[in-house]
C-alpha cells in the first residue's frame, strides 16, 4: 500500500533535521534519516540513493551518529517523506522520529570481543522511544549509547545516557553513566541485563520530571541536580559496589576501515571521502552487500560504512569494486586522517569551504592517526561529537586557527597558531606534536 503523508502530529520546532522535518540550509533542505542502531538494508540504501537523486542534489552524508542525511532538497517534501517511509526508514508518526537517537557498535552482535549481543535490547529501547508519547518531549539531540563490549566501538562521543555491558559473577550486567561516555567515565551503578529496558525508561522519565524547559540535555540538568539525587529517585535497585564503580571500559582498539574481525565470516569497513556519499557509492555498496554478504550495511560514527557477514572468498573483488567507486578502506589514506563539516558551500554559519580545504590539508599529511585533524567552519563542531587531536577552526575563507586537544582546557584545547592557510596548516600538522611550538 502506498504510504500517505498524513502525520499524526507535526514535529515540534527544532534546528535538527529529521525524516519529517526538512531543515533549510544554504544548499537546500536537509533530511536526516535516523537508522536503528546504524543498520540499513540494501533495499533501503537504494531507496536513499534514489531519493537523493529525485528530490535532492544527489549529496548524501554519513553522520557522526551513524545516520544518513540527504542534502539539497527542493520543494517536494511530502513526496520525499513518503518515499522514505515506504522503504521502512522511519516511524509513521512524526513525534516518534526525533527521539530515535541510540548508538550501537557497527559490529553489534558479531564482534568477537563483545560481552553480549545488545541488539534485542536495542530494539526494545527504540520501540519504547517511538511508541511512548511522554518520551516524545525529549530533545531531538538527547542521545543514548548501548555498548556491548565490542572492540569496534566509538567510546569518546558524549551521550545523555550510556550503558556498557560487563560480566559480574559470570552474568551479564549493564553499567551506566549520565552526560558522558564509557570511554572516559566511571559508572554510577549497574543493573542485570534483563533490567536494561526498565533502567532506560526510569532515567528518561526522571529526566523529564526534573528538567526545566531550558534544560534539554542531561548535562544541563546535572548542573542543578546532583547525580546522587538523580539516581536516588529512579526507583530501581542499583548495584554500586567496588566491582561496579571501580570497573572501567577497556579501550576499543579495532580500526573502522579495512578488514574487520567477526565471530563468523568477515566484515569490511569503507569510508566516503570526508563523509560524503554519492548515489552510485551507496548503490554499489548495497550491491556488494547482496553479492558477498547478507544484504545489509551498517553506518558508523566515523562517517563510514561496514559491510558485515561477508564471504571471505569474495574479499578481493568486493574491495576492488568499492575502491573503484571511490570508497576508502585504508587507514593510511590521507583523507582518512581528516574530518570536515559541510562548510560555507552548504551552511550559512560556515566561514570557509572546509571540504575543499580538508583535501589540501590531507594531501600534506604523511603521518598521524585516522581522523586526527578536524576542520570546522564554526565553533559548533558539527562534523565531530568529540574533540579531535587537532582542530582547525575557520576564521575567514581559507584561514584557520589551530587548536591541539588538551584535557585540562575546555573546547578544542590549546590555541597553537592563528590565521593559517590550509597549506600552512597541513605542513605544520605533519610535524610531530612536540615541534608545533617551534
Amino acid at each position: 500500500m502506498k504510504p500517505t503523508h498524513a502525520p499524526v502530529a507535526a514535529p515540534r520546532p527544532s534546528a535538527c533535521p529529521g525524516l519529517w522535518r526538512i531543515v533549510a540550509a544554504a544548499d537546500g533542505g536537509i533530511c536526516r534519516v535516523k537508522l536503528p542502531g546504524g543498520q540499513l538494508s540494501a533495499e533501503q540504501a537504494e531507496a536513499v540513493a534514489e531519493a537523493a537523486e529525485r528530490y535532492g542534489s544527489g549529496v548524501i552524508e554519513a553522520t557522526n551518529r551513524a545516520n544518513l542525511q540527504i542534502r539539497g532538497i527542493g520543494a517536494q517534501h511530502a513526496a520525499l517523506i513518503d518515499h522514505l517511509l515506504g522503504a521502512g526508514l522511519g516511524p509513521r508518526e512524526a513525534a516518534g522520529d526525533d527521539v530515535r537517537n541510540l548508538m550501537l557498535s557497527p559490529l553489534a552482535g558479531v564482534d568477537p570481543a563483545s560481552v553480549v549481543d545488545v541488539r534485542p535490547l536495542a530494539g526494545q529501547i527504540l520501540h519504547l522511544l517511538e511508541t511512548t508519547p511522554a518520551l516524545h518531549a525529549l530533545s531531538a539531540k538527547f542521545a543514548l549509547q548501548l555498548d556491548g563490549g565490542e572492540d569496534l566501538a566509538m567510546l569518546a562521543h558524549p551521550h545523555d545516557l550510556w550503558l556498557s555491558a560487563l560480566t559480574l559473577e559470570q552474568r551479564p550486567w549493564l553499567a551506566f553513566g549520565l552526560a558522558g561516555c564509557p570511554g572516559h567515565d566511571a559508572p554510577l551503578g549497574a543493573v542485570p541485563l534483563a533490567q536494561g529496558l526498565a533502567l532506560v525508561h526510569a532515567v528518561l522519565e526522571r529526566f523529564l520530571a526534573l528538567a526545566s524547559p531550558e534544560q534539554s540535555r542531561m548535562r544541563q540538568l546535572l548542573q542543578d541536580c546532583s547525580t546522587q539525587v538523580f539516581i536516588d529517585g529512579l526507583g530501581l535497585t542499583l548495584r554500586r559496589d567496588a566491582a561496579v564503580c571501580g570497573w572501567r571500559r577497556a579501550p576499543a582498539t579495532s580500526a573502522w576501515l579495512g578488514l574487520l574481525a567477526q565471530r563468523d565470516g568477515m566484515a569490511l569497513g569503507v569510508a566516503p571521502p570526508l563523509g560524503r556519499l554519492t548515489p552510485a557509492m551507496l548503490r554499489g555498496a548495497a550491491q556488494q552487500a547482496r553479492l558477498a554478504g547478507d544484504g545489509s550495511l551498517r553506518l558508523t560514527p566515523w562517517q563510514s560504512l561496514v559491510l558485515p557477514n561477508l564471504d571471505p572468498q569474495r574479499r578481493v573483488p568486493v574491495q576492488a569494486a568499492l575502491a573503484h567507486l571511490g570508497l576508502i578502506d585504508q587507514v593510511q589514506h590521507p583523507l582518512a586522517r581528516v574530518a570536515a563539516c559541510t562548510g560555507a558551500n552548504g551552511c550559512a554559519r560556515g566561514l570557509a569551504d572546509t571540504k575543499r580545504d580538508a583535501r589540501v590539508v590531507a594531501a600534506l599529511l604523511h603521518r598521524g592517526a585516522p581522523a586526527s585533524v578536524h576542520l570546522t567552519g564554526c565553533p559548533r563542531s558539527c562534523a565531530l561529537a568529540h574533540v579531535a587531536p587537532a582542530t582547525l577552526l575557520a576564521r575567514a575563507p581559507g584561514r584557520y586557527d589551530l587548536y591541539l586537544r588538551d584535557a585540562r582546557l575546555p573546547g578544542f584545547g590549546s590555541l597553537r597558531a592563528c590565521d593559517l592557510t590550509p597549506e600552512e596548516a597541513g605542513a605544520m600538522l605533519d610535524l610531530p606534536t612536540e615541534h608545533l611550538d617551534d
